[in-house]
């Protein structure tokens, strides 16, 4: 089975290295103040005054000062998890006391009472951020409410268990509670319910700190800083500072241009870096699909290049821009654990090229993702308009946070609240583009294969019309193909379009396959075997030129070649040979199709094979079902069937516990409805 590694395929880095380029030139050109200077030394420059209009920093040791005026202790966060207090008393109920089993209430209500007042680790985080005193406090977050309480109230994992083995001891002190303990494995139903919140933790204290203002007075363009040959004081070398870090922010840039092509380049890299590894590390199938890899390149460049061009045309254009649109172009063509880090990604250029690049990212991020999981809720019709509405709802609150924070002020901005309106909108209006993406990448998009496994889809008519008895089969491996694919996180509408579409050439000859010959009547009476086998192996061509008369995407035309790959007709050549037939003609008892190279592919094939075996089945067992799917699973191995299929063992294993279930499920014995006695 083949295996996933780093791509080798130049063309891969080749248009990474373009968009690398197209980042490179978008990058913004900084300013650098031309001064040296140190406190205590004259001022060595002509007099300087001030061009623009500065704030004046705090030195880093006002600062310094002011946060240690509010405190240096952290106080820690903790959530009390319900959910592991109940499994661990589940388990100890549940735990086989033997001989013992007079101790179990006992040890259910020691153990509640210990842990209603809360476990942590040996080895709790709040242990290794300094929290360790007897008398220090942490916040302990519980029915949505946090409250104080001192480390002392709080049981370790260590310590609920001596706490435990002392109330069994008093209750029992005839009894060795402590072999006992060990001894039914009551260790191990012991877990902490107590987590350490280190976000919230880190998000309090941050908090505090960011109330502290990092400026101290204003200056004027045109004001005097500092005149030639004056000493410069320390309050002096503190409005140069503020100066350069303003002069660096607003003028152009006037130093080696090597480093800022230097610095901007090492951005630029690491942004087409970190794009390729979210790619390889949550799906890196798409490196074998090269119209859906540069499709997603030419989505992140163009938000790229639209945080860029807006923001030089008018900054407040970028609240009108639907940037959340791009989530949905992602998630028409891609599965949603590449969609979110992708679109995480693509919003970064927002960071740099944007004055308020971290407001928009925010805004952008919470109305991405929450259009991104609603989606699937309010994707017809005008049900979209409502998806819009929830979207500028929730980027209306993250927007009113940041003024709230800012400066308490929201008239001046009702404007920018328009564009963002309007943005939500826009979205709606711009999906159809999909459609058009569709055509120039040669894609397909998710809601293309949900039309696709709509029954009353023209081609899938002419399968359940002419070839009912297929039609019905691929039913049934459609069923047993999505329970398999869900089970291994592979593409499920993928999966289920393949699974219908899979025998669609046996229209051209229904009644060649069992499954649709008519009571009486035997298709192959009078056939010599090689015969009867080219006539079931054509379905494959008969298919794929059906696929291609209706126009099928070539990802679901690829099922029609791979569900059988180069596998045998076992029951026609067996026949073959047990009639004194040549070796040397073994070929022709042959598919001619292609092995599996996607999982999606190798599912099909498996489900296709046991389906159809499985109507042969006499014994309705489970030690039946799993021999008899570990032997189709197997004999694909060992044919080779499945080498070039990117599909572990791991995920064959879930795979075929999956099947065993499902035809337990559907083969399971009936009962007989005794005859009415008159």
């Amino acid at each position: 089975m083949a295996k996933t590694g780093i791509p080798r395929e130049p063309k891969i880095y080749l248009s990474l290295f373009v968009l690398f380029l197209l980042l490179l030139f978008m990058m913004p050109r900084t300013g650098k103040f031309n001064y040296d200077y140190k406190k205590g030394s004259p001022w060595a420059y002509e007099t300087l005054v001030a061009q623009v209009d500065f704030p004046v920093l705090k030195t880093t040791e006002q600062l310094q000062a002011e946060k240690d005026a509010l405190g240096s202790s952290i106080v820690p966060y903790y959530k009390f998890s319900e959910d592991i207090a109940r499994d661990a008393l589940r388990e100890a109920e549940n735990v086989n006391y033997g001989q013992y089993s007079y101790m179990r209430p006992k040890v259910v209500q020691s153990l509640t009472d210990i842990y209603q007042r809360g476990v942590m680790a040996d080895e709790a985080s709040a242990r290794e951020e300094n929290f360790s005193s007897a008398d220090e406090i942490l916040f302990l977050q519980r029915d949505k409410r946090a409250s104080k309480v001192p480390f002392s109230d709080i049981y370790t994992v260590s310590g609920a268990r001596a706490k435990l083995l002392a109330d069994l001891g008093r209750t029992f002190p005839d009894v060795r509670v402590d072999s006992v303990f060990r001894a039914i494995g009551l260790d191990e139903t012991l877990q902490p319910n107590l987590l350490y919140d280190k976000e919230t933790t880190d998000l309090v204290h941050a908090e505090t700190v960011d109330y502290i203002s990092p400026t101290q007075g204003f200056v004027n363009a045109g004001q005097l800083i500092v005149s030639k040959g004056e000493i410069v004081t320390a309050e002096i070398a503190q409005y140069l500072d503020s100066y350069k870090a303003e002069y660096e922010e607003s003028l152009g840039y006037d130093g080696p241009r090597i480093f800022m092509w230097l610095g901007n380049g090492l951005i630029s890299l690491a942004l087409v870096l970190i794009l390729f590894l979210s790619i390889f590390y949550t799906n890196p199938d798409i490196f074998k699909q090269m119209n859906k890899y540069v499709y997603l390149l030419f989505i992140f460049a163009v938000g790229s290049f639209a945080a860029f061009a807006f923001d030089r045309i008018d900054p407040s254009l970028l609240y009108l821009v639907p940037f959340s649109l791009t989530a949905l172009y992602l998630l028409a063509f891609f599965r949603k654990r590449v969609v979110l880090p992708v679109y995480v990604i693509s919003l970064l250029p927002l960071l740099i090229f944007a004055h308020n690049g971290v407001e928009l990212f925010l805004l952008y991020l919470v109305s991405g993702v929450l259009t991104m999981f609603t989606f699937e809720f309010f994707s017809k019709g005008w049900l979209q308009f409502v998806m819009a509405l929830i979207s500028f709802g929730c980027m209306l609150l993250t927007f009113i946070g940041f003024r709230l924070v800012n400066d308490g002020s929201l008239l001046n901005d009702m404007w920018l609240m328009l564009y963002m309106f309007i943005g939500a909108f826009l979205t709606v209006a711009g999906y159809p583009l999909i459609y058009l993406f569709e055509k120039i990448f040669g894609l397909v998009s998710n809601s293309r294969l949900e039309e696709l496994c709509d029954p009353n889809n023209k081609l899938l008519r002419i399968l359940a019309q002419k070839a009912p008895g297929t039609f019905q089969h691929s039913l049934q491996v459609m069923n047993l193909a999505d329970a398999a694919a869900r089970s291994i996180d592979a593409n499920v509408l993928l999966v289920r379009a393949g699974a219908m579409y899979h025998d669609i050439g046996k229209t051209a000859n229904p009644q060649c396959f069992i499954e649709n010959e008519s009571l009486g009547t035997k298709y192959h009476e009078g056939l010599s075997p090689r015969e009867s086998a080219q006539m079931i192996i054509r379905h494959v061509t008969d298919g794929l030129a059906l696929a291609a008369k209706y126009q099928l995407p070539e990802v679901v035309s690829d099922f029609i070649l791979t569900h059988h790959g180069t596998t045998c007709t076992a029951f026609f050549y067996n026949k073959y040979m047990n009639e004194g037939g040549d070796e040397a003609n073994a070929g022709d008892f042959y598919y001619n199709g292609r092995t599996p190279w996607t999982r999606e592919q190798a599912i099909v094939m498996i489900c296709d094979t046991i389906e159809a075996a499985s109507r042969t089945l006499k014994d309705n067992t489970p030690e039946t079902f799993d021999k008899f799917v570990e032997n189709i699973v197997a004999a694909k191995i060992n044919a080779g069937q499945l080498d070039n299929a990117d599909i572990s063992l791991k995920d064959l294993s879930r795979i075929k516990s999956v099947l065993k279930s499902y035809l337990g499920q559907i083969y399971h014995d009936r009962i007989a409805y005794p005859k009415q006695e008159r």
